[in-house]
């Protein structure tokens, strides 16, 4: 495991003390798991907003599709 050094508030260094030991973890795993978290929050964003982008790149042969789909439905002869 590598070490990173990091300057944080007097004040944001109290609380993060406060609830590592509310949650009996070290100060050390308390900032671990909030940089976790963060890590796992913006992997999701960015993967919705990749799966954003690719919907709108197929979005006009989806409508064609639908149109399609839906004549069909209203003339089943067709």
């Amino acid at each position: 495991m590598r070490t990173i050094s990091l300057k944080l508030p007097e004040d944001m260094m109290q609380l993060a003390g406060q609830f590592a030991e509310s949650l009996h973890v070290s100060r050390a795993e308390y900032i671990r798991s909030a940089i976790e978290r963060m890590n796992h929050e913006i992997r999701a964003s960015l993967r919705a907003q990749r799966l954003a982008e690719a919907s709108k790149k197929v979005r006009e042969e989806s409508m064609r599709v639908n149109a399609e789909f839906a004549a069909i439905e209203e003339d089943p002869d067709v």
